[in-house]
């Protein structure tokens, strides 16, 4: 699945939010104040940002802003108590791909950040394929042949990653940023051992004829 970040500094809020898309299959982090969403900006990749307006420290505008001028691609959405046109307008102008008030419903923040992934360039279908493998992340599900396979939920984001970046060469630690919260504990270890269980899952018993091939001293591909 999308990995998200979420900036808001009400933190049952932000904690509600987090758990539910936690719970939905995503790979979440959370910052409480815009100092640290910048960091986690600097230092990681999002497929996109939750963002609120009034943040201590930075504000949501001004870090959207700096983002976007530091060359950030990711769909960011205001989350704001802001409800005036002219705030909108600041809001989109500053950068940002849409815009939802509080209140709000959560099942329609879910389907607004639904609809800014279909828009990213890598996630023209809602259905992947690469060989006889099949993979629908709205569905949460994996077929091999036609056969369903069953994942658990850290090995399908990585098949899910891997499958929307095929021929690509990822290390260890950029999986790890990318597939994994960023507060894990992960290691290099961690990696080799999920690749395990998902080899174990597509019933691929020789890792050299696998859908993912380590690429020795660099890290692993998937090769469609």
């Amino acid at each position: 699945m999308s990995k998200i970040l979420i900036v808001e500094d009400d933190k049952d809020l932000c904690n509600l939010v987090s758990e539910y898309f936690a719970v939905a299959g995503y790979t979440v982090d959370k910052a409480f104040t815009g100092a640290d969403g910048r960091n986690f900006l600097k230092t990681y990749q999002y497929d996109v940002i939750i963002l609120d307006w009034s943040l201590p420290e930075i504000t949501g505008i001004a870090l959207c802003k700096e983002f976007r001028a530091q060359g950030g691609s990711a769909p960011i959405i205001f989350l704001t108590g802001k409800t005036d046109i002219a705030d909108k307008e600041v809001g989109l102008d500053a950068g940002s791909d849409d815009y939802i008030t509080k209140p709000f419903s959560i099942q329609e923040l879910a389907a607004r950040i639904r609809a800014l992934l279909r828009r990213s360039p890598v996630y023209h279908h809602n259905v992947l394929k690469v060989k006889d493998i099949e993979l629908d992340p709205n569905e949460h599900r994996v077929t091999k042949n036609g056969k369903e396979v069953k994942l658990f939920p850290r090995e399908f984001a990585l098949l899910e990653f891997f499958m929307r970046h095929p021929n690509q060469v990822f290390s260890a630690d950029t999986l790890i940023d990318r597939v994994w919260q960023s507060d894990t504990e992960a290691t290099a270890k961690t990696v080799r051992v999920s690749l395990m269980r998902l080899r174990q899952g597509l019933e691929e018993e020789d890792k050299d004829n696998s859908l993912i091939k380590n690429v020795y001293g660099v890290g692993y591909k998937l090769e469609s």
